[in-house]
């Protein structure tokens, strides 16, 4: 029974402060100081708010690791010049990747569990052409070092190499054994897919660097590497896959056997090999498909005969695509067994099969079917079943398995002071995947010589365990939107006068595919945080977010709020 005279709420409130009954009873704080600030909330959670920047699943996904949702907020808010110079911190050729990258970013881009996955690659194409067009250029080291570095082999591998060599003032020499740069983008990929204009662009923007470019100059001997080691404080070894994978079945003293790596060369000089009406391709990655397409356009009928069923392609989906919209015949699941020839031309022995992937890339196990037998008449055989690097320059200097040349993940070899990257290490054998080892290997280069003289200025690697998931963001602020169109040049136009059949995205149609970007990990400063928090616990400092300790009570409000994925709930321990 509470004494006589007090309410039972004040006679509780002094026996909670310990308090004689008679005494005086204490006024509650928030009536003295006005605010609330003084009732500390925080004390109450498990776990605290944190804004963070983490990296998207397309950032991962990336070859070159890419800051793909940074670059794209850039060209959402119309600077586009800050988008490129965001995407040339790890890609010198923006153009070009925008035009053949495989990109697997947009297969791991978290819109494409919404809706449809973003544009990337027209996006990065859109970014690299008004660069081109706008005469941007890279800055030029700001320190020039003393250090020199050899880097063999003019392509994508290469020239990413020399690129972030460069511009780190390291003196760059590339060494390139055909007459101009480029490698497989220049003799390999056609001008319909790729043009001429836009790759030397790019390529001259990278040698105005102040790169010592030598073409003609092969390394063709363990002797050749030893004196470039000799010569340089570090060597980077990338020239290429050039030679030609043949089957045993075809006998190619005759003249209507033809290597496809020649036949592309040939083509992209613009005086393809004379072949007669009918001519048959035999493989199904990219290559066997420029040879095609590149004969299509040469005046021949022309089918494709590849091992794997049309679904398992190592060409890119667009490729087939275009491909039969331009009359090619495709024969998926089927291995040629034989050729007969007569005056009438060529009688192609084959038979259907199963293909059954192999635990790495480009092995794999065919059954012939049988009773599938058939046959196809041509007059001239094109294989493109692939290349393989020349290892007899580095004999006794380098390690080397049975078709490659040995390295880390940094592209560091056996020997000393040599890296390596591109086709002449990996089976990959996409222009991205070479462009990103060659910035890796530039990266370990600059940490060894940085050793030398006592410092490190080399970023931490990717945290992969930090992506950020389609569950993390709030898709009430994304309604669903179609991505962009592809758009193709019309076929009788592609086929007449060769022009590049992938169209870009005009400026408004970039913008607008740009607004479709998730930003996952990345904030776009939108506020959100601040004004659904409960406790007023979260502040914006600078381009940044902080959460009072002594108020978040770690309801998550914020998180759930935030479109980008750019908050996270982490567990205290007390």
């Amino acid at each position: 029974m509470s004494p006589q005279g007090r309410s039972q709420g004040e006679y509780r409130s002094a026996q909670h402060e310990g308090s004689p009954v008679n005494a005086p009873l204490p006024t509650p704080a928030t009536w003295t100081t006005g605010s609330t600030a003084a009732i500390k909330t925080g004390t109450w959670r498990a776990a605290l708010a944190l804004h963070v920047q983490a990296p998207s699943p397309c950032h991962a996904a990336c070859p070159v690791h890419g800051d793909i949702a940074e670059w794209i907020g850039q060209a959402r808010a119309r600077d586009f010049h800050a988008a490129w110079l965001t995407l040339s911190r790890h890609n010198p050729l923006p153009a070009v990747i925008g035009r053949i990258c495989h990109h697997p970013c947009e297969s791991a881009c978290n819109r494409a569990g919404y809706d449809e996955p973003l544009s990337i690659c027209k996006l990065e194409r859109c970014v690299g052409d008004l660069a081109l067009e706008h005469g941007w250029a890279h800055a030029p080291a700001a320190t020039p070092r003393v250090e020199r570095v050899a880097v063999v082999g003019g392509g994508p591998s290469g020239l990413s190499a020399a690129y972030q060599l460069a511009r780190r003032g390291f003196g760059v020499t590339l060494f390139e054994a055909l007459p101009e740069l480029g490698g497989l983008m220049r003799y390999g990929i056609p001008a319909y897919r790729l043009s001429r204009a836009v790759l030397d662009a790019e390529i001259a923007r990278i040698v105005a660097l102040g790169i010592d470019v030598r073409c003609g100059q092969a390394m063709d001997s363990p002797q050749a590497l030893a004196e470039l080691r000799a010569s340089f404080d570090a060597v980077y070894l990338a020239y290429g896959a050039r030679r030609q994978k043949r089957l045993p079945q075809l006998d190619y003293s005759r003249p209507w056997a033809v290597d496809g790596a020649d036949y592309l060369a040939r083509a992209s000089g613009g005086a393809p090999p004379v072949l007669g009406a009918r001519v048959v391709v035999v493989g199904g990655g990219s290559a066997a498909l420029d040879v095609a397409r590149s004969a299509r356009r040469a005046g021949h009928q022309v089918t494709i005969l590849a091992l794997e069923a049309e679904a398992d392609l190592p060409a890119q989906r667009d490729e087939v695509v275009e491909a039969r919209e331009e009359g090619i015949a495709l024969v998926d699941a089927a291995l040629l067994r034989g050729v007969v020839e007569s005056a009438a031309g060529l009688s192609l022995d084959c038979v259907r099969v199963r293909s059954d992937a192999g635990a790495t890339r480009g092995r794999f196990t065919v059954t012939p079917l049988d009773g599938t037998a058939f046959t196809l008449e041509a007059d001239a055989i094109v294989s493109a079943i692939g290349q393989d690097p020349d290892l007899a320059p580095l004999a006794g200097a380098v390690e080397c398995t049975d078709r490659l040349l040995r390295t880390d993940a940094a592209g560091t070899t056996s020997a000393a002071g040599v890296w390596a990257g591109g086709d002449l290490t990996s089976t990959a054998r996409f222009v991205s995947e070479a462009i990103g080892m060659g910035e890796r290997a530039a990266l370990a280069i600059e940490r060894e010589l940085n050793a030398r003289v006592g410092t490190d200025t080399i970023p931490a690697p990717l945290d992969v365990q930090a992506l950020v998931g389609l569950a993390a963001i709030n898709l009430h602020y994304h309604p669903a939107q179609p991505r962009a169109a592809a758009q193709r040049l019309a076929v009788t136009q592609r086929l007449a006068d060769g022009g590049e059949v992938q169209l870009g995205l005009a400026i408004e149609q970039a913008l607008a595919e740009a607004a479709r970007c998730f930003s996952c990990g990345t904030c776009t400063h939108c506020d959100q945080c601040i004004t659904y928090c409960p406790d007023m616990a979260v502040q914006r400092v600078g381009n940044g977010y902080t959460v009072l300790t002594d108020y978040c009570k770690g309801c998550g409000v914020c998180v759930k709020e935030c479109p980008t994925g750019s908050m996270t709930m982490q567990e205290e321990l007390r």
